[in-house]
């Protein structure tokens, strides 16, 4: 008989101390039970000395014996061994109360990762003040730095879905891998919720040592996850760049939403080919879709609240004629010329409206803009523009050869062109 889907994997992470998981196993088990759902206890050790082969003796559970016990390498070894659909992080020295599972499998399907968390509303934090003003410094001051809009991104008890963990390559062997998986789920479009959690610290602990070492290793770590999260390659490149600490990365953003909103108005539904995570697609009208070629895009954009289809802008999963309005901005630079103008003609009905955007490459000032970008952010498009179009490439070919009427045309300091274009009737 094939062995059931368990619903649940429970990772003990020990330390030096491990005493105390003769008296927090028991009330695992108490809490899980009353939840009436599959589940397993995993528990990461170096060595298994009497006091883990005692919990294990007296509890349904199995060990992960480490060659050495680094917090990340245990937290990678979790997720590798971890047989249910959701996986949970706890540290065995019970300042992660076995009750509070409860709270984190509840809230389960809100979000891809659910930290308990400290420093939001209703959170506590119960420990010396030197410790607790060091925690809130370095969450404030590491989380800004990486743009992660996460309060306690050092709080080690998490859930997470098992889907989104299995394929994560992780580099850190210490704390610092705590930031690291949050930036690269971040990146693949994840949602990450954070509920509030009422931390007790113990007397004689050693968490300051490790807020400490956590400090030190995300220093370490933190040009290499900047890097990571600032590339084009996240999933919410586009939506982050509208509040951008840039001011010219912030008005390009915020110019390019305003013009194309603005075309959208009483057009209809949309078909947004290669949406990203721009904020343009909540703005979509009723009955948009929202296409792109990149899952960890799509991800991202369920947050709008817009019907999402993966696919290409070489050939477009909609009939012929399907759509009254076709909006593709900053994606035809991206890719080789082929068909892709074919396939936006393609599915546009007739008097149908065109929206389309992309850098005047006639422009001097867009060959200085790109210049002077790929200086400043090399990590972003860098030399991602591989075809370049003119205004008199594009009115040419839709106007002069497709009979389309130009009814709008907009530029962002000279550079990137918004062309609206009216396909003929037939």
């Amino acid at each position: 008989m094939p062995t059931p889907q368990l619903n649940l994997s429970v990772v003990i992470l020990t330390d030096d101390e491990t005493d105390d998981l003769v008296s927090l196993i028991p009330r695992i088990h108490s809490a899980l039970d009353s939840l009436v759902i599959t589940y397993e206890i995993i528990i990461t050790a170096g060595q298994a000395d009497e006091n883990i082969r005692q919990a294990m003796q007296q509890s349904q559970s199995r060990l992960i014996s480490l060659p050495v016990n680094k917090y990340g390498s245990a937290i990678v070894a979790g997720i590798q061994q971890a047989a249910g659909d959701y996986i949970i992080f706890m540290d065995a020295d019970q300042t992660h109360p076995a009750h509070f599972l409860i709270d984190l499998w509840n809230v389960r399907d809100t979000a891809d990762v659910i930290i308990a968390s400290r420093y939001i509303s209703n959170g506590q934090a119960l420990m010396p003040m030197a410790r607790k003003v060091l925690s809130k410094v370095l969450n404030i001051v590491f989380s800004r730095g990486l743009d992660l809009n996460v309060r306690d991104m050092s709080s080690g008890f998490r859930l997470y879905k098992s889907h989104v963990m299995k394929n994560l390559v992780t580099e850190c062997a210490g704390y610092d891998i705590l930031q690291e998986i949050l930036v690269k789920l971040l990146m693949e479009g994840c949602l990450i919720r954070e509920i509030p959690f009422s931390y007790r610290s113990r007397i004689n602990d050693n968490s300051l040592g490790r807020l400490v070492n956590f400090g030190l290793a995300y220093l370490k770590t933190f040009k290499r996850l900047w890097k990571l999260r600032n590339s084009i390659a996240s999933a919410d490149y586009d939506a982050r760049a509208y509040d951008a600490l840039m001011p010219p990365q912030r008005y390009w953003q915020r110019q390019r939403y305003k013009h194309i909103t603005s075309l959208l108005i009483g057009k209809g539904k949309c078909l947004d080919v290669g949406c990203g995570s721009s904020r343009i697609i909540g703005a979509l009208p009723p009955g948009s879709i929202a296409l792109d070629i990149l899952m960890r895009k799509l991800r991202y954009a369920r947050r709008f609240e817009r019907t999402t289809v993966q696919g290409s802008i070489f050939d477009l999963p909609a009939p012929n004629e399907s759509f009254p309005c076709v909006l593709c901005s900053q994606v035809i630079e991206h890719v080789p010329r082929a068909n892709v103008l074919d396939e936006l003609d393609r599915v546009l009905q007739p008097g149908g409206f065109l929206i389309l955007g992309t850098p005047d490459y006639a422009k001097w000032q867009w060959v200085f803009i790109e210049w002077v970008y790929k200086i400043l952010l090399p990590q972003a498009y860098a030399d991602e523009h591989i075809t370049h179009y003119t205004y008199r490439e594009l009115t040419d070919e839709f106007v002069s050869k497709r009979g389309y009427k130009l009814e709008a045309v907009r530029y962002i300091l000279q550079g990137e062109l918004i062309l609206g274009l009216r396909k003929p009737s037939k």
